[in-house]
């Protein structure tokens, strides 16, 4: 799965956000091209807030569940299952809010890549070989 997008390109040692406020045009630009990129990618038309906004640090390990699950189907194609398969594992790692109030329900992307990982291993591209 794809992670929420950062602000710093991933960098943990520059954590922060943009500031960009909500009338800024280069993060109006920003939404607008991550959101087509997300539809064409998933192709859904769907697309959550989540996945075109970053997070405050720029580096939120979760997504939302509908994030989550609007990916499935190309996750399901990537890995040569089914779309069920898929859905099941999001399922099971998706975690409630905090206490049961505070938040909305996500799912760790990374979390979910490692059991992906292992429930459907991705085969090596052609012309390399697995060590191991």
């Amino acid at each position: 799965a794809h992670p929420r997008p950062s602000a710093n390109g991933y960098d943990a040692a520059a954590s922060g956000a943009s500031n960009r406020g909500p009338t800024s045009a280069a993060l109006l630009a920003d939404i607008s091209d991550r959101a087509a990129a997300y539809r064409e990618v998933n192709g859904t038309t769907q697309v959550p807030i989540d996945a075109v906004t970053a997070s405050g640090s720029g580096l939120d390990p979760h997504v939302s569940v509908e994030n989550a699950l609007l990916q499935a189907r190309r996750i399901a194609e990537a890995r040569g299952v089914p779309v069920a398969d898929v859905r099941r594992v999001i399922d099971a790692l998706a975690e409630g809010p905090w206490l049961g109030l505070f938040g909305e329900a996500h799912v760790n992307v990374l979390r979910l890549n490692l059991a992906l990982d292992d429930a459907f291993p991705l085969s090596p591209p052609a012309g390399q070989e697995v060590e191991g």
